[in-house]
């Protein structure tokens, strides 16, 4: 019997070994065949991956064609002759450049005037709704009062209303503002009727449009990621509700409050509707309405000169232009910040 055992397990370690060799005969050839499958696999996902990337930059670059051909024909227009801006098959590029169409465009326009009043107005506007949107932002952020919530969703609830639906209710207002106007007819005071009418005046282009919703919300949300023990340590400290403001919420606040006023001077800066309505005199047009009722008309062929005007377009998009590229990271930064909570 043991030599039976013997035999039994001698063939049985010749059979593990004729397993053994023929498993590290076939090994490698069902490694190669794997990397091969890895190989096919990889090249496949890299040439959809070179596709995609082909299709979104074709993509993007269509856009930005789309986009940017609006200002590409203002620019070549505006160096154009009118001979050449007529004729019945349009050039892509000028066939020759008269650059003095920027000069006689300023000078029709008459810019000058029209920006120093969009300025005035900007600046003077921008700074009092600062105040305004700070302190209101401050109080629904920090401030504890009865009311506080259904307040601020009541001033939630109003920017679902077009801001042209106001534009009736405002310019009766201004009008006859707290009824003085209609009172200074009846007495015969042309003192209250000018206090009373605030039509094709300065104030007319400030004071309608100081409260924003929008910039309340937007800051006050900022606000609220300042955290709250800032503010308990600082009434601890005797710290005034104006100086911690000042101080500590402001300072931490300044992108978002570099935003708003980057918005609200191109706000000013665009505005077109309720200027030439209440203050469309000569004495206080801004560059919307004052550019739009310019006169452009070529008395040599009484047709109206498209390229000065596009030039004159082109020098009131130029600030735009250059807010946009310079300070952009500013408004997309302000922005961000003030979207979430922290």
């Amino acid at each position: 019997m043991s030599e039976n055992n013997v035999n039994l397990q001698a063939e049985d370690i010749e059979v593990k070994a004729e397993a053994r060799e023929t498993t590290e005969v076939a090994s490698p050839t069902l490694n190669t065949m794997a990397e091969r499958d890895m190989a096919k696999i990889t090249a496949r996902q890299k040439v959809v991956k070179v596709l995609v990337k082909v299709a979104l930059y074709a993509f993007l670059l269509t856009m930005a064609l789309i986009v940017l051909f609006p200002f590409y024909w203002m620019l070549i227009s505006s160096v154009k002759s009118l001979e050449e801006y007529n004729l019945a098959a349009p050039t892509l590029f000028p066939q020759e450049f008269h650059f003095d169409n920027y000069t006689k465009g300023f000078e029709i326009a008459q810019l000058d005037v029209l920006f120093l009043n969009t300025v005035y107005v900007g600046i003077v506007s921008t700074a009092l709704s600062l105040v305004i949107t700070v302190i209101s932002a401050f109080a629904f952020a920090r401030l504890e009062f009865k009311g506080k919530n259904a307040l601020f969703a009541a001033l939630l609830a109003t920017m679902m209303i077009p801001g042209e639906l106001f534009t009736i209710t405002n310019y009766q207002t201004i009008n006859n503002f707290l009824g003085l106007n209609s009172l200074g007819r009846e007495l015969g005071s042309d003192f209250l009727k000018s206090i009373g009418n605030w039509s094709n005046t300065y104030t007319v282009l400030i004071i309608p449009f100081l409260v924003s919703v929008f910039y309340i919300y937007l800051l006050r949300q900022n606000f609220m990621q300042i955290p709250n023990e800032l503010y308990l340590a600082a009434k601890v400290d005797g710290t005034s509700d104006i100086k911690y403001l000042w101080k500590v919420m402001i300072p931490l606040a300044l992108p978002t409050i570099i935003s708003i006023t980057i918005l609200k001077m191109m706000g000013a800066w665009n505005s077109y509707v309720w200027p030439r309505l209440v203050a469309n005199d000569d004495a206080h047009k801004l560059i919307t309405n004052g550019l739009r009722s310019a006169s452009f008309v070529d008395e040599a062929t009484n047709m109206t000169h498209y390229p000065q005007q596009m030039a004159a377009v082109a020098i009131v998009s130029l600030p735009l232009f250059l807010v946009f590229l310079f300070l952009r990271k500013y408004i997309m930064k302000g922005v961000s910040r003030s979207g979430i909570k922290g």
